[in-house]
Protein backbone atom coordinates (compact mmCIF):
# COMPACT_ATOMS: atom_id res chain seq x y z
CA UNK A 1 0.00 0.00 0.00
CA UNK A 2 2.58 2.00 0.58
CA UNK A 3 4.22 1.54 -2.52
CA UNK A 4 1.51 2.45 -4.14
CA UNK A 5 1.57 5.80 -2.74
CA UNK A 6 4.65 6.28 -3.25
CA UNK A 7 3.78 5.70 -6.72
CA UNK A 8 0.97 8.09 -7.04
CA UNK A 9 2.95 10.87 -5.43
CA UNK A 10 5.40 10.11 -8.17
CA UNK A 11 2.79 10.46 -10.52
CA UNK A 12 1.31 13.53 -9.63
CA UNK A 13 4.47 15.23 -9.37
CA UNK A 14 5.13 13.97 -12.87
CA UNK A 15 2.32 15.75 -13.90
CA UNK A 16 2.86 18.98 -12.11
CA UNK A 17 6.15 19.50 -13.75
CA UNK A 18 5.34 18.76 -17.32
CA UNK A 19 2.47 21.38 -16.81
CA UNK A 20 4.59 23.60 -15.09
CA UNK A 21 7.68 23.45 -17.77
CA UNK A 22 8.78 26.01 -19.81
CA UNK A 23 8.96 23.85 -22.92
CA UNK A 24 5.64 22.90 -25.20
CA UNK A 25 5.31 19.12 -24.78
CA UNK A 26 2.59 17.71 -27.20
CA UNK A 27 2.28 13.46 -27.82
CA UNK A 28 0.96 12.39 -30.81
CA UNK A 29 -0.15 9.14 -31.96
CA UNK A 30 1.24 8.51 -35.34
CA UNK A 31 -1.79 9.48 -36.99
CA UNK A 32 -1.65 12.79 -35.65
CA UNK A 33 -4.18 12.57 -33.63
CA UNK A 34 -3.10 14.71 -29.79
CA UNK A 35 -2.68 12.49 -26.64
CA UNK A 36 -0.87 15.36 -24.53
CA UNK A 37 -0.89 19.00 -24.59
CA UNK A 38 0.88 20.83 -21.62
CA UNK A 39 0.25 23.90 -20.15
CA UNK A 40 2.50 25.47 -22.01
CA UNK A 41 1.12 24.49 -25.20
CA UNK A 42 -2.22 25.65 -23.66
CA UNK A 43 -0.60 29.09 -22.41
CA UNK A 44 0.63 30.08 -26.09
CA UNK A 45 -2.36 28.71 -27.86
CA UNK A 46 -5.13 29.35 -26.43
CA UNK A 47 -6.68 25.76 -26.37
CA UNK A 48 -6.97 23.57 -23.45
CA UNK A 49 -5.38 19.89 -23.54
CA UNK A 50 -9.64 18.87 -23.66
CA UNK A 51 -10.22 20.49 -26.61
CA UNK A 52 -7.65 19.43 -28.63
CA UNK A 53 -6.98 15.61 -27.03
CA UNK A 54 -7.78 13.16 -30.33
CA UNK A 55 -8.19 15.99 -32.30
CA UNK A 56 -6.07 15.50 -35.65
CA UNK A 57 -3.11 18.35 -35.30
CA UNK A 58 -3.23 19.43 -38.94
CA UNK A 59 -7.31 20.00 -38.22
CA UNK A 60 -6.50 22.77 -35.71
CA UNK A 61 -3.51 23.88 -37.05
CA UNK A 62 -3.68 23.99 -40.58
CA UNK A 63 -0.50 26.44 -40.85
CA UNK A 64 1.53 23.67 -39.70
CA UNK A 65 3.67 22.23 -43.10
CA UNK A 66 1.83 18.70 -42.96
CA UNK A 67 4.11 17.11 -45.89
CA UNK A 68 7.35 18.31 -44.12
CA UNK A 69 5.92 16.88 -40.42
CA UNK A 70 4.61 13.59 -41.92
CA UNK A 71 8.42 13.36 -43.27
CA UNK A 72 10.07 14.12 -40.02
CA UNK A 73 7.66 11.78 -37.61
CA UNK A 74 7.98 9.01 -40.18
CA UNK A 75 11.70 9.28 -40.21
CA UNK A 76 11.69 9.21 -36.30
CA UNK A 77 9.12 6.28 -35.86
CA UNK A 78 10.81 4.24 -38.64
CA UNK A 79 14.03 4.59 -37.72
CA UNK A 80 13.94 4.91 -33.52
CA UNK A 81 15.63 8.25 -33.24
CA UNK A 82 15.49 11.54 -32.20
CA UNK A 83 15.40 14.30 -34.83
CA UNK A 84 16.19 17.75 -33.86
CA UNK A 85 15.03 21.74 -36.10
CA UNK A 86 16.45 24.73 -35.44
CA UNK A 87 14.29 28.03 -35.28
CA UNK A 88 17.21 28.83 -38.12
CA UNK A 89 16.19 26.10 -40.27
CA UNK A 90 12.12 26.83 -39.69
CA UNK A 91 11.46 29.59 -37.28
CA UNK A 92 8.55 28.03 -36.04
CA UNK A 93 6.41 25.03 -35.94
CA UNK A 94 3.16 26.47 -34.37
CA UNK A 95 2.43 30.30 -35.29
CA UNK A 96 2.33 31.67 -31.60
CA UNK A 97 2.69 35.24 -30.51
CA UNK A 98 5.81 36.52 -28.73
CA UNK A 99 4.69 37.20 -25.30
CA UNK A 100 8.19 38.32 -24.10
CA UNK A 101 8.79 41.67 -23.38
CA UNK A 102 12.46 41.70 -23.94
CA UNK A 103 12.35 40.68 -27.31
CA UNK A 104 8.65 42.60 -28.41
CA UNK A 105 10.26 43.53 -31.79
CA UNK A 106 9.93 39.85 -32.95
CA UNK A 107 5.88 39.29 -34.19
CA UNK A 108 6.10 35.52 -33.65
CA UNK A 109 8.02 32.86 -31.52
CA UNK A 110 11.18 31.44 -32.39
CA UNK A 111 11.50 27.61 -31.73
CA UNK A 112 13.56 24.82 -31.77
CA UNK A 113 11.84 21.71 -32.44
CA UNK A 114 12.63 17.81 -30.98
CA UNK A 115 10.75 14.96 -31.82
CA UNK A 116 11.31 11.69 -30.13
CA UNK A 117 10.02 8.14 -30.36
CA UNK A 118 7.51 6.87 -27.71
CA UNK A 119 7.62 2.99 -27.96
CA UNK A 120 5.35 0.81 -26.40
CA UNK A 121 5.33 -2.62 -24.35
CA UNK A 122 5.83 -4.31 -27.58
CA UNK A 123 9.06 -2.08 -28.13
CA UNK A 124 7.26 -0.52 -31.02
CA UNK A 125 7.00 3.25 -31.65
CA UNK A 126 3.33 3.97 -31.38
CA UNK A 127 3.68 7.94 -30.55
CA UNK A 128 5.91 10.77 -31.06
CA UNK A 129 6.40 13.49 -28.38
CA UNK A 130 7.34 17.11 -29.82
CA UNK A 131 9.45 19.34 -27.63
CA UNK A 132 8.92 22.90 -28.58
CA UNK A 133 11.59 25.12 -27.31
CA UNK A 134 10.69 28.77 -26.57
CA UNK A 135 14.22 30.92 -28.60
CA UNK A 136 13.12 34.25 -29.21
CA UNK A 137 15.80 35.20 -27.21
CA UNK A 138 18.42 33.51 -28.78
CA UNK A 139 16.92 34.47 -32.19
CA UNK A 140 16.32 37.91 -31.90
CA UNK A 141 20.02 38.50 -30.40
CA UNK A 142 21.47 36.58 -33.36
CA UNK A 143 19.19 38.68 -36.13
CA UNK A 144 20.17 41.98 -34.32
CA UNK A 145 23.87 40.87 -34.80
CA UNK A 146 23.31 40.17 -38.17
CA UNK A 147 21.02 43.37 -39.06
CA UNK A 148 23.95 44.90 -37.50
CA UNK A 149 26.52 43.55 -39.54
CA UNK A 150 24.53 43.94 -42.38
CA UNK A 151 24.30 47.98 -41.66
CA UNK A 152 28.25 47.77 -40.99
CA UNK A 153 28.88 46.20 -44.23
CA UNK A 154 26.39 48.71 -46.18
CA UNK A 155 28.36 51.72 -44.12
CA UNK A 156 31.37 50.56 -45.47
CA UNK A 157 30.53 50.49 -49.02
CA UNK A 158 28.02 53.40 -49.48
CA UNK A 159 27.64 57.51 -48.92
CA UNK A 160 26.49 57.76 -46.06
CA UNK A 161 24.32 61.41 -47.12
CA UNK A 162 23.41 59.82 -50.34
CA UNK A 163 23.18 56.17 -50.21
CA UNK A 164 25.26 56.02 -53.88
CA UNK A 165 28.54 53.68 -53.43
CA UNK A 166 31.20 55.74 -52.02
CA UNK A 167 34.49 56.46 -53.98
CA UNK A 168 36.33 53.09 -53.26
CA UNK A 169 33.76 50.66 -53.80
CA UNK A 170 33.19 52.21 -57.47
CA UNK A 171 36.49 52.21 -58.40
CA UNK A 172 36.69 48.94 -57.42
CA UNK A 173 33.77 48.30 -59.64
CA UNK A 174 35.07 50.32 -62.20
CA UNK A 175 37.86 48.50 -62.52
CA UNK A 176 36.17 45.53 -63.05
CA UNK A 177 34.03 46.16 -65.79
CA UNK A 178 37.82 47.20 -67.33
CA UNK A 179 38.66 43.52 -66.68
CA UNK A 180 35.36 42.43 -68.29
CA UNK A 181 36.12 44.24 -71.13
CA UNK A 182 38.77 43.05 -71.98
CA UNK A 183 37.71 39.47 -71.57
CA UNK A 184 34.93 39.73 -73.94
CA UNK A 185 34.75 43.05 -75.69
CA UNK A 186 31.54 44.25 -75.18
CA UNK A 187 30.48 47.94 -75.51
CA UNK A 188 30.61 50.21 -71.74
CA UNK A 189 30.86 53.34 -70.99
CA UNK A 190 31.99 55.32 -68.16
CA UNK A 191 30.33 58.43 -66.97
CA UNK A 192 31.86 61.31 -64.57
CA UNK A 193 29.11 64.77 -63.96
CA UNK A 194 29.20 67.15 -61.13
CA UNK A 195 26.77 70.00 -59.97
CA UNK A 196 27.57 73.27 -62.07
CA UNK A 197 28.25 76.54 -59.96
CA UNK A 198 28.25 74.24 -57.29
CA UNK A 199 29.96 76.59 -54.96
CA UNK A 200 28.01 79.27 -54.83
CA UNK A 201 25.34 77.17 -53.90
CA UNK A 202 27.23 76.23 -50.71
CA UNK A 203 28.43 80.29 -50.50
CA UNK A 204 24.92 81.66 -51.05
CA UNK A 205 22.37 79.04 -49.25
CA UNK A 206 25.03 77.16 -46.72
CA UNK A 207 26.43 73.78 -46.78
CA UNK A 208 23.13 72.47 -45.36
CA UNK A 209 21.57 73.46 -48.75
CA UNK A 210 24.16 72.28 -50.16
CA UNK A 211 24.00 68.36 -48.84
CA UNK A 212 20.18 68.33 -49.92
CA UNK A 213 21.01 69.01 -53.87
CA UNK A 214 23.76 66.64 -53.57
CA UNK A 215 21.16 64.07 -52.29
CA UNK A 216 19.02 65.51 -55.00
CA UNK A 217 21.40 64.99 -57.85
CA UNK A 218 21.73 61.48 -56.27
CA UNK A 219 18.22 60.47 -55.87
CA UNK A 220 17.55 61.65 -59.47
CA UNK A 221 20.59 59.58 -61.20
CA UNK A 222 19.61 56.63 -59.72
CA UNK A 223 15.74 56.86 -60.77
CA UNK A 224 16.61 57.16 -64.24
CA UNK A 225 19.18 54.05 -64.51
CA UNK A 226 18.63 50.86 -65.56
CA UNK A 227 19.18 47.94 -62.54
CA UNK A 228 22.33 46.86 -64.86
CA UNK A 229 23.76 50.42 -64.27
CA UNK A 230 25.97 51.65 -61.15
CA UNK A 231 26.55 54.97 -59.77
CA UNK A 232 28.30 56.49 -57.37
CA UNK A 233 29.58 59.82 -55.84
CA UNK A 234 32.93 60.35 -56.14
CA UNK A 235 33.53 63.07 -54.08
CA UNK A 236 32.32 66.33 -53.05
CA UNK A 237 29.63 67.11 -55.76
CA UNK A 238 31.24 64.72 -58.31
CA UNK A 239 29.52 61.65 -59.48
CA UNK A 240 30.16 58.23 -61.54
CA UNK A 241 28.29 56.11 -63.51
CA UNK A 242 29.42 53.08 -64.97
CA UNK A 243 27.15 51.52 -68.07
CA UNK A 244 27.62 48.37 -69.04
CA UNK A 245 26.83 46.56 -72.81
CA UNK A 246 26.25 50.73 -73.78
CA UNK A 247 28.01 52.50 -76.08
CA UNK A 248 28.76 56.20 -76.37
CA UNK A 249 25.50 57.02 -78.25
CA UNK A 250 23.38 54.99 -75.87
CA UNK A 251 25.19 56.44 -73.10
CA UNK A 252 24.40 60.31 -74.75
CA UNK A 253 20.86 59.22 -74.74
CA UNK A 254 21.10 58.46 -70.86
CA UNK A 255 22.83 61.14 -69.62
CA UNK A 256 20.53 63.51 -71.57
CA UNK A 257 17.61 62.25 -69.95
CA UNK A 258 19.72 62.54 -65.94
CA UNK A 259 20.49 65.97 -67.32
CA UNK A 260 17.50 67.01 -68.50
CA UNK A 261 15.65 66.29 -65.62
CA UNK A 262 17.50 67.80 -62.91
CA UNK A 263 17.45 70.78 -65.22
CA UNK A 264 13.74 71.13 -64.77
CA UNK A 265 14.05 70.31 -61.22
CA UNK A 266 13.72 72.57 -57.86
CA UNK A 267 15.09 71.44 -54.78
CA UNK A 268 12.96 72.77 -51.86
CA UNK A 269 14.99 73.58 -49.08
CA UNK A 270 14.59 75.31 -45.41
CA UNK A 271 16.62 78.85 -46.74
CA UNK A 272 15.30 78.58 -50.69
CA UNK A 273 13.77 77.08 -53.90
CA UNK A 274 17.07 75.72 -55.53
CA UNK A 275 17.20 75.01 -58.98
CA UNK A 276 21.16 74.06 -60.39
CA UNK A 277 22.39 72.10 -63.87
CA UNK A 278 25.51 69.30 -63.91
CA UNK A 279 27.78 68.83 -66.61
CA UNK A 280 28.16 65.36 -68.16
CA UNK A 281 31.51 63.62 -69.78
CA UNK A 282 31.35 60.05 -71.47
CA UNK A 283 34.17 57.54 -72.19
CA UNK A 284 33.18 54.46 -74.04
CA UNK A 285 35.70 51.87 -73.77
CA UNK A 286 38.56 50.99 -75.70
CA UNK A 287 41.90 49.27 -75.98
CA UNK A 288 43.47 52.70 -75.98
CA UNK A 289 43.43 52.39 -71.80
CA UNK A 290 45.91 50.42 -70.31
CA UNK A 291 44.08 50.49 -67.20
CA UNK A 292 40.72 51.37 -65.48
CA UNK A 293 42.43 55.05 -64.15
CA UNK A 294 43.04 55.75 -68.08
CA UNK A 295 39.49 55.57 -68.62
CA UNK A 296 38.08 57.26 -66.13
CA UNK A 297 40.95 60.01 -67.11
CA UNK A 298 38.80 60.20 -70.43
CA UNK A 299 35.69 60.59 -68.63
CA UNK A 300 37.39 63.47 -66.51
CA UNK A 301 38.62 64.84 -69.70
CA UNK A 302 35.30 64.93 -71.42
CA UNK A 303 33.21 66.64 -68.77
CA UNK A 304 36.18 69.20 -68.59
CA UNK A 305 35.12 69.72 -71.81
CA UNK A 306 31.17 70.25 -71.10
CA UNK A 307 32.44 72.83 -68.85
CA UNK A 308 34.83 74.69 -70.71
CA UNK A 309 31.98 74.40 -73.56
CA UNK A 310 29.14 76.34 -71.45
CA UNK A 311 27.76 73.68 -68.89
CA UNK A 312 24.62 72.15 -68.77
CA UNK A 313 25.66 69.91 -71.09
CA UNK A 314 26.86 66.29 -71.95
CA UNK A 315 30.31 65.73 -74.04
CA UNK A 316 31.67 62.42 -75.17
CA UNK A 317 35.01 61.98 -75.38
CA UNK A 318 37.67 62.27 -78.59
CA UNK A 319 34.41 64.37 -80.18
Amino acid sequence: MAFKQVEADSFHWLVDMLESVEVGLVVLDLDFRVQVWNGFMENHSGITASRIREKVLFDVFPDIPKAWLSRKVDAVALLNTRAFTSWEQRPYLFKFRNTRPITGTEEYMFQNLTISPLSGPSGEVEKVCLMVYDVTNIASSKRALERANAQLAKLSTTDRLTGLLNRGTWENLVDAEYERYRRYGHATSLVMFDIDHFKKVNDSYGHLAGDEVIKHAADLTKNNLRQSDTSGRYGGEEFGIILPETDAEGAQVICERIREAMEKSVVETSVASIQYTISMGIAELSDKPENYMQWMQQADEALYAAKAGGRNRVKIFGR
